[in-house]
């Protein structure tokens, strides 16, 4: 886990010197909301202010030490989609996924939270909005079992204490009824 730590510290310390906000979403967000499970990236939530930043951020990576395509960031701010880093000393990578412009993105990148996940500083969505991320990802990759039992793990863990209302609102807004009843009765 010593490698997968310093690569995240470094990550973070290079959004921290671009002053790029981010969030830790994917399956480390859901380990931090619920039970933990393994996983092959970091998954990495940025809003970049323009493109002009964005190139900083990438032109900050040492091409020694990361391998980045400079191209596929740039699409990925125009298509507000995604784009990779892979870290050339450990292999681990970092899927970097811009923040939509829609109102449910907004919202979830500005409830975000600060905590310390192995050893560094980072922000994270908060469990009830990794749960509606993850309702999106199981319905786009046609009912993840995967994404199911990130969920069950997430009310596991902590039941009450979750604005489910705050769900439930997003559910319905984005239209994620299927997949919410069936997260709701995946067994972790």
């Amino acid at each position: 886990m010593s490698e997968l730590s310093e690569f995240l510290g470094r990550i973070v310390q290079l959004l921290d010197d671009a002053k790029m906000p981010f969030m830790i979403a994917g399956s480390f967000a859901s380990t931090t909301h619920g039970i933990p499970r393994t996983t092959q990236d970091i998954d990495i939530v940025i809003d970049p202010a323009d493109a002009k930043s964005l190139d900083a951020f990438v032109g900050s990576m040492s091409p020694e030490t990361y391998y980045v395509d400079v191209d596929a960031a740039r699409d990925a701010f125009k298509r507000r989609s995604m784009f990779n880093v892979i870290d050339q000393v450990s292999g681990w990578k970092a899927d970097f996924i811009l923040r939509k412009n829609r109102a449910f993105s907004r919202e979830e990148f500005a409830r975000r939270g600060e905590l310390s996940l192995l050893g560094t500083k980072v922000f994270v969505g908060t469990a009830e909005d990794t749960i509606v991320a993850k309702l999106e990802w199981s319905r786009e990759s046609g009912g993840s079992e995967r994404q199911r039992r990130d969920i069950a793990g997430i009310l596991a863990t902590n039941g009450s204490d979750l604005d489910i209302a705050h769900v439930e609102r997003w559910v319905k807004e984005l239209g994620l009824e299927e997949e919410w009843a069936a997260a709701k009765v995946t067994a972790v």
